[in-house]
């Protein structure tokens, strides 16, 4: 098409053109083109959010769900520096994400225009690329190479800058079509120097999920695992990498694992690592994996070749796409090998999800194993940063991809807006929200967008009247001196009902079971405010006390 466009015009066609069906904005006035220009495109849904924080959350979660970018628009200066959080969080999460900023018009810039920013400069560190468009007929350029980096190696966010005036200019511009990635085969000399050193292996482990992560790559890396017997654990905030009903799987990584896993880690003489980075929080700031890791060989699997070597000494590095990797190796004819250390791992992990009574007046651990007795193997669970998600890392199965969105870079306040972009995803599974006091109410105003858009959620809110996480390492390092931890909430059920949804109080372990059956016999978005005592601090027992217990200990108190 070489009609005469406006840029509004040409960049929603590219949307179209690369099978966009869902954007997610708070308006702006700086590309009110673009807006004008969705008014008469039905392809595109526009999902209109409250704060720029939820627009870019919901973007990055339905690039996790897609594995295409997930698309945010927002406005220059305060809608910008919003919005930068999800764009942190996609970079983290290796999540591919485009988000557009209407900018100043091109002859008001470096005057510090009404909401000006250097956009290039201030998200060049925070996403895989960053730039402006200045020529509306190079939008569909610009558009066409933002997926492609985007989804291409190591998944990311692209950030673009709209000249507002560019957004009106009327031009000729030719469109592009639908991007793919290009796969990445494994090499299968890679694959057989891989399979040479399982043979040599007495103690082989494998660390999965991340970069690239989809249905299919855990399809076949479950079957070559299954077959040979080779435990596999996930990387932090990756439990849904392969169904935890996997007679190999081993449980997570990060932050509260089983110490039996951190044990089976440390005595590997074999390290398959496919599709994670080996982050801090994977490796436990470094030391449970080291860079240099003697003692250990390192087999890094990973679409992108810069992450490749980048930290990590890596005795066999191979640059391959998950699924075409994984599908090779389950193929593989290694009839030779067969460790029972999978299903030894398997059984601890069984031992460790294992839900125990704490005494708590409610139990989380009791919640969740009502939870997991009355809601679908395949929930979406969607949770933000704190210790209220530690019951969940540590006691829910997860049925496999697309059950888990949390990030791996610890936001706050990500779990209701990505229960939104799952809810309006996958209309036909449930999905549930966690998150804690302090993280609900960074983003709590989304209610608001679930309820507009008919959005079918539960929503559990853990108050324990504290920053839970922080307060816990506050009283290990300076016990019994508590500081800036302590939170004065609002009824949360009370707030839910404001913005139309149902919702509950809970107080007790006995009062949880039936308040979750009224929520399961209503459609919509529905709200238990679970009432928690700030002392039962984390999952598997562990209460302030012992935590300040330690703290003085360590410091000979």
């Amino acid at each position: 098409m070489t009609t005469l466009r406006t840029g509004g015009r040409i960049l929603v066609d590219q949307l179209v053109a690369q099978g966009c069906d869902r954007i997610f904005t708070v308006p702006g006035e700086s590309f009110l083109a673009v807006l004008d220009a969705l008014h008469d495109t039905p392809e595109i849904e526009t999902i209109v959010c409250r704060q720029e924080g939820g627009v870019t959350f919901m973007a990055e979660a339905d690039g996790a769900l897609c594995k295409r970018p997930g698309i945010a628009f927002v406005t220059r200066g305060p809608g910008a520096t919003n919005a930068s959080i999800g764009v942190h969080v996609a970079m983290q999460d290796s999540t591919p994400m485009i988000m557009f900023i209407g900018d100043v018009s091109r002859g008001d810039r470096d005057r510090e225009a009404f909401q000006e920013v250097d956009f290039t400069a201030m998200f060049s560190p925070l996403a895989k690329w960053a730039t402006r468009i200045d020529d509306a007929r190079r939008i569909p350029e610009y558009v066409a190479r933002a997926y492609a980096v985007a989804m291409s190696g190591r998944p990311g966010p692209v950030v673009i800058a709209l000249p507002e005036d560019m957004l009106t200019d009327a031009v000729e511009a030719i469109d592009r079509p639908r991007i793919v990635p290009p796969a990445q085969p494994a090499d299968p000399e890679a694959m057989m120097a891989l399979v040479d050193l399982l043979k040599d292996s007495c103690s082989p482990v494998a660390i999965v999920g991340g970069a690239g992560w989809d249905e299919g790559a855990s399809h076949y890396f479950r079957q070559w695992a299954e077959r040979i017997g080779l435990p596999v654990a996930c990387a932090f905030r990756r439990q849904d990498a392969i169904p935890n009903d996997s007679g190999v799987w081993a449980g997570n990584l990060g932050y509260g694992p089983n110490p039996k896993l951190l044990q089976r880690i440390r005595e590997a003489d074999l390290l398959i690592v496919v599709g994670p980075r080996l982050g801090e929080a994977t490796t436990d700031g470094y030391t449970l994996i080291t860079p240099d890791h003697p003692g250990q060989t390192l087999v890094h699997v990973h679409p992108d070749p810069n992450e490749l070597n980048s930290v990590y000494k890596t005795c066999l590095p191979i640059c391959a796409d998950m699924r075409e990797f994984a599908e090779l190796a389950a193929q593989w004819e290694d009839d030779l090998l067969d460790f029972d250390a999978g299903k030894q791992a398997h059984a601890e992990w069984l031992e460790w999800s294992t839900i125990q009574p704490n005494g708590a007046a409610l139990d989380l651990g009791q919640c969740v194993k009502t939870m997991r007795e009355t809601l679908p193997g395949d929930s979406i669970i969607c949770n933000g940063a704190g210790n209220f998600s530690g019951w969940w890392h540590r006691y829910w199965h997860y049925a496999g991809p697309v059950c888990q969105l949390a990030p791996t870079a610890g936001a706050m306040g990500y779990g209701l807006p990505a229960g939104v972009a799952a809810a309006l995803r996958h209309r036909d599974r449930q999905v549930i929200v966690l998150a804690g006091d302090g993280d609900f109410l960074m983003n709590g105003q989304e209610l608001s967008t679930a309820v507009r858009y008919g959005c079918d959620m539960l929503v559990l809110v853990i108050d324990n009247g504290a920053y839970g996480t922080i307060r816990m390492h506050q009283e290990r390092e300076y016990p019994d001196r508590v500081s800036a931890t302590q939170l004065v909430n609002p009824d949360f059920a009370a707030f839910a009902r404001a913005f139309g949804a149902w919702a509950d109080t809970v107080e007790t372990t006995e009062q949880f079971a039936p308040a979750l059956e009224k929520a399961r016999a209503l459609k919509g978005v529905r709200l238990l405010h679970l009432k928690t005592d700030v002392q039962h601090i984390g999952a598997g027992g562990n209460t302030l006390e012992k935590v300040q217990a330690a703290g003085r200990k360590s410091r000979g108190q």
